[in-house]
């Protein structure tokens, strides 16, 4: 299983962004998905989760800029984020389950500038 994301880059404040992440491979048993980022010098933290049924789940300081969706067709994960700030700037992971075993992006990098 490999996962692909993409979508980051250098935005200004204020800005939306759309990050997607393919799962190719063996990916008919995806279930549970998630995006994580992780911050120059801070660890690694979850921003949202989505069942395969759709039912998501955001931490608690992510609730209303983050919108994370799925679309099993295509075996992709997107996070949509609204209103970027200078503290969004993060590398962003899509993280998913397949069967009992958790799988990892490379990452995408978001830069948010003021």
């Amino acid at each position: 299983v490999q996962l692909q994301a993409s979508g980051g880059g250098l935005v200004q404040a204020g800005d939306s962004v759309r990050l997607s992440c393919v799962a190719s491979g063996s990916v008919s048993r995806l279930t549970a998905a998630a995006w994580h980022r992780q911050a120059p010098g801070k660890q690694r933290e979850l921003v949202a989760r989505i069942s395969r049924g759709g039912n998501t789940d955001y931490a608690d300081s992510m609730e209303g800029r983050f919108v994370i969706s799925r679309d099993n067709a295509k075996s992709t994960i997107y996070l949509q984020i609204n209103n970027l700030k200078p503290e969004d700037t993060a590398v962003y992971y899509c993280n998913v389950a397949i069967g009992t075993v958790s799988y990892w992006g490379q990452g995408t990098q978001v830069t948010v500038s003021s």
